[in-house]
């Protein structure tokens, strides 16, 4: 079918680069949809056509089943395309939904991958348990080392993986040096961009080929969706866009209606998570029960320069090591009253999870994770009330 993503005039200027103009407003179309201020829910699961010449040759912006576009998720799209400052992008019914789809519309049977050790933990078994499948082989690297990477590059490489920051131990890469180096071995690059949001880092401006989201995070924002998403050139989503289409993995036209309500109030909510991020991130590395905190907007992270020359932001989700045995550390957890355990983040709500996993000491130093880690996400809570909920389950730590 005709690209339904073709911008009329209001959009193409917003999409110029006013980020809270993009999410309060492109794709409002208020002529086209009776003066509604809202964007009306199209739930339904085909469109018919005036004549068999058009349903064979739909015009521009007609649709045809939803299981290939929707005018509501076509909106949504249109939204997370320019905040990105892509051409297109391509919505999933999960954030995995989006990652394999783009990772699959790079590699092919034959190829090889080359991913950070630090990626998302489902991501990694897709990419160790389903490329042999697919005669597909792959290399994990730190991320941090341009050498190491340039190594690791072999003649049929099709793919670099980054995930800056990464979900657990929120290591960073430097995203132009990998990109500038990818182009000049013709190399494809993903990046799961969902820790920083559009709003404060933009992957495409520095040559990243596609990135990706999970719209369950701080683009949906209220913890009430299962979604994904990706963007890029035209090229890349028609290709992306292909493997959805048969996968059968579209995003709903509820979920993407609830998705353009949480942008409405991104970038106000990712000003309040920066605010409340950083408090919290202080406070716990001035705690004297707190080994050690990681979150890149403190000096202390080890790649707190890189994220300074491609982070505009920061987010309020954050790893740190309280002392004590780990029994301690759970007991810690379960004491707290307004962090909840949980294993999302990006919503209103705070949460908090505690790691089983023991690396070794190598795994260590390489994935940037530690023994008795615990990720929290600081919600949209008032901030003076989760301190004080983190003050008075550390101070009980028995040493």
């Amino acid at each position: 079918m005709a690209d339904s993503q073709a911008y009329n005039k209001k959009d193409q200027e917003l999409a110029l680069g006013n980020d809270e103009l993009i999410c309060a407003h492109l794709g409002d179309e208020y002529e086209k949809f009776l003066g509604a201020v809202i964007p009306p829910l199209f739930q339904n699961s085909l469109h018919v056509h005036p004549s068999v010449e058009e349903m064979w040759n739909p015009t521009p912006g007609r649709f045809v089943y939803a299981r290939v576009a929707n005018p509501t998720t076509d909106i949504f799209e249109r939204k997370v395309a320019a905040l990105e400052r892509g051409e297109k992008a391509v919505a999933f019914a999960s954030g995995m939904g989006a990652i394999t789809a783009s990772i699959l519309a790079a590699v092919s049977c034959g190829g090889h991958f080359i991913g950070v050790e630090g990626m998302y933990g489902p991501t990694r078994t897709f990419v160790t348990d389903f490329f042999p499948r697919i005669g597909v082989t792959a290399t994990f690297i730190t991320g941090t080392d341009l050498e190491e990477l340039k190594a690791a590059i072999l003649p049929n490489t099709q793919c670099i993986y980054l995930e800056s920051p990464s979900s657990v131990a929120l290591r960073m890469q430097d995203i132009r040096a990998i990109t500038a180096i990818a182009k000049e071995y013709n190399i494809a690059t993903v990046i799961d961009n969902s820790w920083a949001s559009p709003i404060y880092q933009k992957p495409l401006t520095m040559g990243v080929d596609m990135v990706v989201h999970t719209v369950s995070k701080y683009l949906g924002g209220h913890s009430d969706i299962v979604a994904g998403i990706s963007c890029g050139s035209a090229e890349w989503m028609e290709k992306v866009a292909k493997n959805r289409e048969i996968y059968g993995a579209m995003m709903g036209p509820f979920e993407s209606w609830l998705a353009i309500r949480g942008m409405r109030t991104l970038p106000i909510r990712l000003k309040a998570s920066m605010a409340a991020g950083l408090r919290v991130a202080t406070f716990l590395e001035e705690h004297p029960m707190v080994e050690r905190v990681i979150y890149p907007g403190l000096p202390s992270h080890p790649d707190y320069t890189i994220g300074q020359k491609q982070l505009t932001g920061y987010g309020s989700l954050m790893s740190f090591i309280p002392k004590g045995s780990i029994e301690e550390v759970k007991a810690f957890a379960n004491r707290l009253n307004w962090f909840k355990l949980g294993v999302s983040w990006g919503g209103f709500e705070s949460l908090i999870t505690v790691s089983r996993y023991e690396p070794t000491p190598e795994e260590q130093e390489r994935r940037g994770v530690y023994p008795k880690m615990v990720r929290i996400y600081v919600g949209l809570e008032d901030t003076d009330a989760l301190i004080a909920d983190l003050d008075q389950s550390l101070k009980q730590i028995k040493l």
